[in-house]
C-alpha cells in the first residue's frame, strides 16, 4: 500500500497531511478566507498561492496531499507541481470522486458542487482524474458516503473498484452528516468476492464532533488507514473563532488554538493521518505545531466536554456561508 510510505518516513509531521479544499477554488465554508486570500482569487493566484503551500509543507515533513474533483482545480494544481518537481517520489497523492464542481470559478454560485454516486460518475471522474495525474495518483476515494448511498450497494461499481484496486490503485471512502459511523459500519461490510473493498477511510472528527471515533478504531483495526478531515471544524476551533476552553489550553501550550485542535485528533490511536486545511503557509506552519504539542489528561478532558451531538454539529455546519 501506498501509505506504506508514511511508515518509513521520520518528521514529526509526517503523519499531518495537506487537504486543497479550500485553496483549490475560490469559494469555500471555512470561517476567514476573506482575511486569508483576499479579493484576488484568480486561477492564476490561487495556483500559485497552491504550489507555495505545496513547497511548504513537503519542506516541512508533509508527505500526504488530498485532492478532490469537486475542489476546483485542485487535482489541476497539484498535478502541476508534481510535473515540476519529478524527483519527488516519497509522497502519497489522494483524491476523491462523487461531486462534481459547478460553481464555475465564482464564490456567489446557486450550488458549488453536485453529488452523484453512480458508475457512470465514477467512470468519468476516474477517467478524468487519470489525465491529470495519471500514475502519481495513490488512493481514490468515494466523496462523502452516508448511509444511504448507493455507493454502498452497487455491485458493479463495487466490481470496477475492485479491478482498479487489483492495478495499483488504493480503493477508499470519505463520510459526512450525523451518521458518520453508520456510514463507516456499511462500508466495512462492503466485499467483492470475499476481499473487503475499502482500504482507507476519511471522516470528520474533531473536538466538537468525536462521534464516529468508535468506528474509525473498528476501522483502523480492520487494517484500514484512518484519514481525518475538518479538524479544525472548518475554522470553529482556529482563533478568534475558537472556543474559550481551546484558547486558554493554547495559551497553556504556547501554540495557536489551531495546534491544540489537531493534537487532539493525533493522540487518537487509530488516527493514521490528519489533514490539515491551510490556505496561507503562515496557518500551515501554526498547524503543523500540533505534531510536537503534548496535551495532557486534564487538558484532553476538558476538551472532551466541548462535544456537541452530531445532528446539532452538522446543523451548524450546514449554516456556514460560502466565501
Amino acid at each position: 500500500m501506498p501509505f506504506a510510505r508514511l511508515a518509513t518516513a521520520t518528521t514529526p509531521t509526517c503523519h499531518i497531511g495537506l487537504g486543497l479544499a479550500a485553496i483549490g477554488r475560490p469559494g469555500y465554508i471555512t470561517l476567514g478566507r476573506e482575511e486569508d486570500l483576499g479579493e484576488d482569487r484568480s486561477v492564476d493566484t490561487l495556483r500559485t498561492r497552491t504550489h507555495e503551500l505545496l513547497d511548504a509543507a513537503y519542506a516541512q515533513g508533509v508527505r500526504y496531499f488530498d485532492a478532490a474533483r469537486s475542489y476546483g482545480r485542485s487535482e489541476e494544481f497539484l498535478a502541476g507541481w508534481l510535473k515540476a518537481r519529478p524527483g519527488i517520489d516519497d509522497i502519497v497523492v489522494g483524491s476523491k470522486w462523487g461531486y462534481a464542481y459547478t460553481a464555475d470559478w465564482r464564490t456567489d454560485a446557486e450550488a458549488h458542487e453536485i453529488k452523484d454516486h453512480s458508475l457512470t460518475t465514477y467512470e468519468r471522474q476516474r477517467a478524468e482524474s487519470a489525465e491529470l495525474l495519471g500514475d502519481r495518483l495513490d488512493l481514490y476515494q468515494i466523496h462523502s458516503v452516508t448511509p444511504e448511498s448507493p455507493a454502498l450497494t452497487d455491485k458493479e461499481l463495487h466490481a470496477e473498484l475492485a479491478e482498479a484496486a487489483a492495478r495499483g490503485l488504493t480503493v477508499g471512502f470519505s463520510t459526512s452528516g450525523p451518521a458518520q459511523a453508520d456510514a463507516i459500519r456499511a462500508a466495512l461490510a462492503v466485499t467483492v468476492g470475499s476481499a473487503p473493498l475499502f482500504r482507507t477511510v476519511q471522516a470528520t472528527y474533531n473536538v466538537l464532533d468525536t462521534s464516529a471515533g468508535p468506528a474509525l478504531a473498528e476501522a483502523h483495526e480492520a487494517g484500514l488507514t484512518v484519514i481525518i478531515k475538518e479538524g479544525m471544524a472548518n475554522g470553529r476551533l482556529a482563533d478568534p473563532h475558537a472556543p474559550p476552553a481551546v484558547r486558554a489550553i493554547a495559551e497553556e501550550a504556547g501554540v495557536g488554538s489551531d495546534a491544540v485542535a489537531l493534537a487532539f485528533v493525533l493522540r487518537r490511536p487509530w488516527a493514521g493521518v490528519v489533514l490539515s486545511g491551510a490556505a496561507t503557509t503562515n496557518q500551515l506552519a501554526s498547524n503543523l505545531h500540533a505534531a510536537v504539542v503534548d496535551l495532557d489528561d486534564g487538558q484532553v478532558a476538558r476538551l472532551d466536554t466541548l462535544a456537541e451531538e452530531p445532528t446539532a454539529y452538522w446543523e451548524h455546519r450546514g449554516t456556514l456561508p460560502w466565501h
